[in-house]
């Protein structure tokens, strides 16, 4: 980890940070237009991420380019920009993949401990990559999990992040196929790159599941019959609206957009509400504002 990951990974405790979100939600200054998205001539993407509240401005500038994956290079790279309103002036640079990792590892955990039957896991991971390995550690520290199977394509990558989760005090195992264990998962993580379907089957009777990696309507990681069968069964919960033309798992199983909750509409109801729920991630600039005003409080 570079001076400039581990100093923004410092400044953004994940269970502070899902605070962060929460409290980002009920404010009424916050505005965050539209993110713009530019496809790159080799399959990448630039992205370019604007929010601002009453007292901070902030602009997340990243490339995405999912093949560097098999290249062993970060898919994501670039930086966020922190600005004050009022004067104009940079108060800081974060570290872009740090702070998308992370922010989105704490909206999952916000969900998870508001909306998860049982929050203590087990937890079924799906994925080993940066995602999981944010997740991983935010579900281990926000939610006391202590048990934990990890799947993913990648072997030497599995076994990696396996070792990380006993590190931080699991019982951690990997599983050649989810379909071992998912029955008796009551939280379930994808984390994936979401080029295909990894998760399909019957699911345990109260489960949490968090699918991440999907953000484009031609992605997805979720089978589209468990998707509708979630739906039928239990409660759709995204994390913004703008999940209606970006959610590749809810759109290519043919859900309607107007029967979803967004999250801060979630945080409105009744916590725990003991059936199935599929909360769907699919990124915001409002989740790095929150990490912009966490790392840059008030004088």
């Amino acid at each position: 980890m570079n001076p400039s990951e581990q100093a923004t990974a410092q400044a953004l405790p994940y269970e502070r940070l899902a605070d962060a979100v929460q409290a980002l939600l009920a404010d009424p200054s916050v505005q965050v237009p539209a993110r713009m998205v530019m496809p790159l001539p080799q399959g990448g993407s630039l992205f370019a991420m604007p929010a601002h509240d009453a007292r901070l401005a902030m602009t997340k500038i990243i490339t995405y380019t999912p093949g560097n994956v098999a290249a062993d290079r970060p898919a994501i790279q670039g930086d966020v920009l922190v600005f004050d309103v009022r004067t104009g002036e940079r108060l800081a640079v974060l570290d872009g993949p740090t702070v998308t990792a992370r922010r989105t590892a704490a909206v999952s955990l916000l969900a998870a401990r508001h909306l998860a039957a049982q929050p203590q896991g087990p937890l079924l991971l799906l994925g080993a990559g940066v995602q999981a390995r944010a997740h991983l550690e935010a579900f281990v520290q926000g939610l006391g999990v202590r048990q934990v199977f990890i799947c993913s394509r990648g072997a030497a990558r599995a076994q990696a992040l396996c070792a990380h989760a006993r590190q931080l005090g699991c019982d951690a195992r990997v599983v050649a196929s989810p379909q071992e264990v998912q029955t008796v998962c009551p939280l379930v993580l994808t984390c994936t790159v979401a080029n295909g379907v990894v998760l399909a089957g019957a699911l345990h009777p109260q489960v949490w599941l968090g699918a991440v990696g999907a953000f484009t309507p031609a992605m997805i990681e979720v089978d589209p019959a468990l998707t509708r069968e979630l739906a039928r069964a239990g409660r759709v919960v995204v994390d913004t609206a703008d999940a209606a033309h970006e959610a590749g798992d809810l759109l290519q199983a043919g859900l309607r957009p107007h029967s979803w909750q967004t999250l801060a509409q979630s945080l409105q109801s009744s916590p725990r509400p003991g059936c199935p729920v599929l909360f769907k991630s699919c990124g915001w600039a409002g989740w790095d504002l929150a990490a912009a005003r966490l790392a840059c409080p008030p004088p």
